[in-house]
């Protein structure tokens, strides 16, 4: 603006560094001044095209709106190579993010790096075999990891760094969904000190993000609250996009924090997600969000989330399972519902893409959630000895509360066996495992599930452990007094469903009225109600 108004040529060159030295700076307010001063100038095509990409760069996941910009940047890169390269890369990531569109976002990409190897702009190139790849992945195509490589045979790191799109963030977080979760830290924690130093804002928070995810998954607990706590400020600060960072929280808080503080950021992920139609994430805090109502009992709710991210997911035509394991979660809610047969189908569906592809522990999440059904059909032998195998399964690849997770789901069956003192040894191992962990809410389900257990029986003789989930929601219901289509609507159930589930918990109480079922399942001082997350289908 100090330019003198006669140096036109001058001026214009320095408004499309202004715009782009605001784009790396994640200054999207600079870059969209810059940019609108520039076009209402006789500017060069090539100069538009910079500005508006350093327009697009700065977008953050609010990419929908901006259609504008992407048709004047086709038409203007019209005839350069180079820049043309530059617009396809930015359509890649549009064609994900904002269409939830993986096919064309993956033809763009390649056509992008194809336009910019043939001008030899090795940088370009790379972020677009690494868009590549990560669709690859996405729709379980094998050449992921071989288009990956070629990406970081390719990079160029400048000043500053800008690694959110690179291969090698791309690596570590095929490592993380791998459950390579060493390797992912090691990798992350020597890039750190360099974003720090001299990258820009949306590195470091990249950075963080990543890092809480993986501590979240290996039960670093504390780490993993720390770091998603230091992304959202970063975001927050930079005026960006929040739904990644929210997402983070939640995973962070449900590992280590509190349940409801979870289910909270998960829901504000959602909304900011939907504000700025970002597919990608939105389907992420879905997934935090239903995983989290699971645990906490609210099966409906969870159901509902969790078959919106199923919906999302096959829109998306997504197929790798390890990036977002809904698989399991949705297949325990519909158990948890008395939908067996759905579970079980979801379950067969899953296993064979994930032993096609090698995502082993997405196969013992299954597993765990197979056990489940095995209770829920009357083989409780084999579920036994399912969890118990599952659970040392996930010991061995480094997932401490995944192994605790099927620790409270062998209690649980342990006590439908009738065997207490399996039951509390199950219960009594997964303490130990939360507790070194850290994890503070799962903690409180074990403490929660073992006075469960030690319950006295009602005076029939029978154990609140013979009813399932559902049938144990369902009598909740109808001993705090609702009627059969109150509890119809409130479980999303038919009235003819309530009353044949009512006669069977009847008969496995031996009550017969609704007076005699209310005392039969009396708490004690203190209890917790049993749609909490002690009787969850998450917490077993």
């Amino acid at each position: 603006e100090s330019t003198p108004v006669g140096d036109g040529a001058r001026r214009l060159a320095r408004l499309v560094d202004a715009a782009e030295e605001a784009a790396r700076a994640a200054r999207a307010d600079l870059a969209m001044r810059a940019a609108t001063d520039l076009l209402a100038r006789d500017a060069a095509p090539a100069d538009r095209v910079r500005a508006r990409l350093a327009v697009l760069d700065t977008a953050g996941q609010g990419l929908c709106d901006l259609e504008e910009i992407y048709v004047h940047a086709m038409e203007d890169s019209e005839g350069d190579t180079a820049l043309r390269a530059a617009v396809q890369l930015r359509l890649a990531v549009k064609y994900v993010l904002a269409d939830g569109d993986p096919l064309r976002s993956r033809a763009a990409a390649v056509e992008s790096a194809a336009l910019a190897g043939s001008v030899g702009d090795r940088r370009t190139a790379a972020r677009a075999l690494t868009v590549q790849a990560r669709m690859d992945r996405v729709l379980g195509s094998p050449d992921a990891e071989r288009v990956l490589a070629e990406a970081r045979a390719l990079e160029v790191f400048e000043r500053p760094l800008g690694i959110r799109n690179a291969a090698q963030i791309l690596t570590i977080r095929h490592a993380m969904f791998d459950d390579r979760l060493t390797d992912a830290r090691d990798q992350l924690n020597a890039l750190l000190p360099l974003v720090e130093r001299r990258g820009p804002v949306e590195d470091s928070i990249e950075l963080f993000r990543t890092l809480a995810e993986i501590d979240a998954r290996q039960g670093q607990c504390a780490a993993a609250l720390a770091h998603a706590g230091r992304s959202l400020a970063l975001t927050l600060e930079a005026g960006l996009s929040p739904g990644p960072a929210w997402y983070a929280l939640a995973l962070a808080e449900t590992a280590g924090g509190s349940f409801e503080r979870a289910a909270s950021y998960a829901r504000r992920s959602v909304r900011a997600s939907e504000e700025e139609g970002d597919h990608v994430f939105l389907s992420r805090s879905l997934y935090a969000l239903g995983r989290v109502q699971l645990i906490n009992g609210d099966v409906a709710s969870a159901l509902e989330s969790l078959r919106r991210v199923q919906t999302g997911e096959r829109a998306q035509s997504t197929v790798d399972p390890s990036m977002l394991r809904w698989h399991e979660e949705l297949a325990e809610a519909l158990l948890a519902n008395d939908a067996p047969e759905e579970a079980a189908a979801l379950l067969d569906a899953v296993r064979p893409v994930a032993e096609r592809l090698g995502r082993t522990t997405v196969l013992l999440g299954c597993d765990r959630a197979y056990a489940l059904y095995l209770a829920a059909s009357g083989k409780a032998d084999e579920a036994a000895g399912l969890l118990a195998r599952t659970a040392e399964s996930f010991g061995g690849a480094g997932l401490p509360l995944e192994r605790g997770r099927a620790l409270i789901a062998l209690a649980r069956v342990e006590r439908r066996r009738r065997r207490r003192s399996a039951a509390q040894s199950a219960l009594h191992a997964a303490a130990a495992v939360f507790e070194r962990a850290g994890a503070v809410p799962w903690l409180g389900l074990t403490t929660e599930t073992s006075s469960r257990t030690a319950e006295a029986a009602p005076a029939n003789g029978e154990s609140l452990s013979a009813l399932t989930d559902a049938e144990l929601r369902l009598a909740q219901l109808v001993g705090r007094g609702a009627s059969n289509q109150e509890a119809a609507a409130k479980l999303y159930l038919s009235v003819k469903t309530v009353e044949a589930r009512l006669t069977r918990i009847y008969q496995k109480l031996d009550v017969r009225s609704r007076a005699q079922l209310a005392t039969a399942l009396t708490a004690r001082p203190g209890h917790r109600p049993a749609a909490a997350a002690a009787e969850s289908p998450a917490a077993g």
